[in-house]
């Protein structure tokens, strides 16, 4: 069993050589989240998985209330992703996150499922353009209720619910607790569910070696 960890700048500077040493199989980081705001330890944590050969994913956090926020941060993404030399090198894949974990959509109106989907769609488009391919990461409840999964092409999912199982079928990824313990190190945890080469909008997303 594959598993690994999901990190951001709330994690604080990692100690990359103890993950590596305890078999750290992979890490999806933080790109950023919302308008165009770069998480603080992106290209730090990039340098420190790939110096110790941990592989990686990368996710972002929308805020988006519009389709064409949405997409604007989709932009946002390739451009970064490009600039840190990773096209073609995320064998974890490019994720867009999609929850509202602090209530910043629900506030503002945006909660529907045809809304939610809409905003999905805009930013898996615009990935598309600039020849790159992502998926979801939201909750359970999120992805078997809300999301228009069939509206979308059913992309690569990463669900999140925490426990002993998934009961979310079809998932590339699953992501079991918020408080996996390695290499001294807190965090998300993270199970590979899926290894063959999922294929969406034409592109391999995730590939596994």
């Amino acid at each position: 069993m594959r598993v690994g960890m999901d990190f951001s700048e709330h994690n604080g500077r990692l100690p990359w050589d103890r993950l590596a040493k305890a078999k750290l199989s992979f890490a999806i980081l933080r790109l950023g989240w919302g308008r165009e705001h770069l998480d603080g330890r992106f290209y730090e944590n990039v340098n420190g998985a790939w110096d110790h050969g941990i592989p990686l994913g990368v996710y972002y956090y929308s805020y988006a209330l519009a389709p064409e926020e949405a997409a604007r941060e989709a932009r946002f993404v390739s451009f970064i992703i490009h600039d840190a030399g990773l096209a073609g090198k995320l064998p974890y894949g490019i994720w867009l996150d999609m929850e509202d974990a602090d209530g910043w959509k629900a506030a503002r109106g945006v909660s529907s499922g045809v809304e939610i989907t809409a905003l999905c769609s805009a930013f898996l488009s615009e990935i598309k353009k600039a020849g790159l391919s992502a998926g979801i990461y939201a909750s359970f409840d999120w992805l078997s209720r809300l999301i228009d999964l069939e509206a979308l092409g059913n992309p690569p999912l990463w669900c999140a619910q925490w426990g002993e199982r998934c009961d979310m079928k079809g998932v590339t990824l699953w992501q079991f607790t918020d408080s996996y313990r390695l290499g001294g190190v807190i965090a998300d945890g993270d199970v590979v569910i899926s290894e063959s080469i999922v294929r969406y909008n034409g592109l391999s997303q995730i590939r596994y070696s």
